[in-house]
């Protein structure tokens, strides 16, 4: 499989969603069965969306305070930030033309 999205870390967190590109980033965990749905969808994404989307990975049992700043309680959590700031959050595995769907939405209006 390949890795096309990037994997997000408490460390480089702030500096990624404030992209001038909206940014999805997956919470994840390596027991959750959703997230191992989820995952290769996730990286489908980070592949098609690379020019006009930043597209990443956080696992959570590596990187806490993330998730507990944004009050997360069940994964596969999925949120999409722009200019730093959250603009979606999606919870659970969803099919991929929501996720999609829910990301051009962002894109759109950067131009």
């Amino acid at each position: 499989m390949a890795h096309n999205a990037i994997e997000i870390t408490d460390a480089n967190f702030a500096e990624l969603i404030n992209s001038d590109k909206p940014v999805l980033v997956d919470f994840w965990a390596e027991w959750c069965g959703p997230c191992k749905q989820i995952g290769p969808v996730v990286e489908e994404i980070a592949g098609e969306y690379k020019e006009t989307a930043v597209v990443g990975k956080m696992d959570v049992d590596n990187n806490s305070a993330t998730p507990a700043s944004f009050g997360i309680r069940s994964i596969p959590t999925l949120m999409i930030f722009k200019n730093g700031q959250m603009v979606e959050k999606i919870v659970g595995a969803v099919p991929k033309h929501i996720l999609t769907s829910k990301l051009e939405e962002h894109i759109d209006s950067i131009f």
